[in-house]
């Protein structure tokens, strides 16, 4: 099915697309072009509408069959012509110009709309979002649904749908753009451009796993970049203290899963860090403020997870904590305390204990319910950590011996795994939907990262991310405090 799809393009591949090309022939012809430095796509177009009963546009599409997720920001080029210019994510039954199809685009002068076209050569219908000067565009089809989220960056999305929308299993998705007027050319830019396949709906959670991106990000711009991607899952990138490499561990069962992995920013190599018999690491590893030694969390030992310690470069793990399960998370700035989530009893409490393993763990926290995540601040003057204590999971910090507990968010998302900057000045995140269980942080789900002042204040989205555990469970700042790494996820998209 997929040649006879794409018939009315000319094959030729740009960045993730399998095509480029003008649909419904504009009087001027459009072009396209990928840079995979910034991994931006640049497109040009003319075109009458993308409306009506027929459409003018270019497009840069490939064929995918089943439920997915385009996101993508988006910018014109230059002040334009017509207001009704149009640049967006569209999904198309075929080539035809008056195909059946869903879109999600912003308009020039701001309007951000769900267009559709039910059956072929029907006229164009419209969801107006609330929101106004998008930047931001999601589309995602699950079935006959098709979901538009689209937001200014930094902002959470503002979500229309359409409920009842038929498109064959097989169509065409990508990135297009209209001039509205023939005899105009309008660019675009589509930055930060994602497909992603989902999770299927009988996914069973720590068994079945989807692929993995490693990627890092510009905290100030929003601009993202792929690094790695991998069919298998990795997660929970950390930024050695040299900037120099991340290192991340794989998951899942099997050979090779559960191991720490060094991950080289100049050459792309990996390689494999040497953990002794200690090799069912999961996503909680923190390396030493100096960057000479790792904690991690692993449970080769079969009675839940227990913290070692190991040479940064690899070498012999040295166990710390005798008691199970207990999950590393930061480590003090002189390197003599490491500070864990750990069950005792019935609850999940934070804990301090020696880096060297000598002496009992100190329990920081006592409140009812789940405190995790716990991190130092740069100068050592706090401990950040989540809890579900007022409710809903929400961001904390309390000073190191546990006392005087602030909370520091207080809004409608579940707020996980506080990580501050190098510099002291930011905290990072990661937020889940208020339908998540406050007490859990699952797989594959819609999520945000966001960034928040050292002391509270109003958070900011950094990256929307189709994602969750493993995502960004670890220390991960660049060590200039200027980048982010973390993990997306996404099926095979074949």
């Amino acid at each position: 099915m997929k040649p006879l799809l794409i018939a009315a393009l000319a094959i030729s591949t740009v960045g993730g697309f399998d095509t480029h090309g003008d649909v419904g022939s504009p009087k001027i012809a459009g072009s396209a072009a990928y840079n995979p430095l910034s991994q931006e796509y640049a497109l040009s177009a003319a075109g009458t509408n993308m409306w009506a009963q027929r459409d003018e546009f270019q497009f840069v599409s490939r064929a995918l069959g089943g439920d997915f997720i385009l996101q993508a920001r988006v910018r014109f080029a230059g002040k334009g012509v017509d207001p009704h210019r149009k640049a967006g994510l569209m999904i198309r039954a075929t080539m035809d110009p008056d195909s059946p199809y869903v879109d999600a685009v912003v308009h020039g002068d701001g309007l951000t709309s769900l267009q559709f076209r039910r059956t072929k050569g029907a006229i164009t219908e419209e969801k107006r979002s609330q929101l106004t000067g998008a930047d931001v565009l999601q589309l995602e089809r699950r079935g006959s649904r098709f979901i538009m989220s689209a937001a200014k960056f930094g902002d959470p999305f503002t979500v229309t749908e359409l409920a009842d929308m038929t498109l064959p299993d097989a169509v065409i998705v990508g990135l297009a753009l209209c001039s509205h007027n023939p005899d105009v050319v309008e660019r675009a830019v589509f930055g930060n451009v994602r497909v992603i396949r989902p999770a299927p709906e009988n996914f069973r959670p720590y068994r079945d796993y989807i692929g993995s991106d490693l990627e890092v990000l510009d905290v100030t711009s929003g601009e993202r970049r792929v690094l790695r991607s991998s069919a298998d899952p990795v997660e929970a990138p950390n930024w050695t203290r040299d900037g120099g490499a991340l290192i991340y561990n794989t998951s899942g069962a099997g050979d090779g899963r559960g191991r720490l992995v060094r991950y080289d920013l100049a050459s792309g190599s990996t390689a494999t860090i040497e953990t002794g018999t200690v090799i069912r690491n999961n996503n909680d590893h923190v390396l030493s403020f100096d960057g000479t030694m790792l904690a991690i969390s692993d449970s080769s030992a079969g009675n839940g997870s227990a913290i070692y310690t190991v040479p940064a470069s690899g070498g012999s793990p040295k166990r710390i904590t005798p008691l199970t399960p207990s999950y590393m998370h930061g480590w003090s700035p002189d390197g003599t305390i490491l500070v864990y989530t750990a069950q005792r009893g019935n609850d999940f409490d934070v804990y301090a204990a020696a880096a060297d393993g000598t002496g009992a763990e100190r329990n920081l926290t006592k409140s009812k319910g789940l405190d995790d995540g716990p991190e130092y601040s740069p100068d050592g003057n706090f401990i950040y950590f989540n809890s579900v204590r007022s409710g809903s999971m929400q961001i904390w910090r309390m000073r190191p011996d546990g006392s005087n507990p602030e909370q520091l968010t207080n809004d409608d998302w579940n707020n996980w795994f506080p990580h501050v900057s190098p510099d002291g000045h930011s905290v990072a995140f990661i937020s889940f939907p208020k339908d998540v269980d406050p007490a859990d942080h699952p797989y594959y789900k819609h999520v945000l990262l966001r960034v928040m002042p050292a002391a509270g204040g109003q958070a900011r989205v950094v990256a929307y991310v189709y994602g969750g555990q493993g995502t960004m469970n670890v220390p991960s700042w660049s060590p200039d405090s200027r980048m982010l790494a973390f993990v997306g996820n996404s099926g095979s998209l074949k």
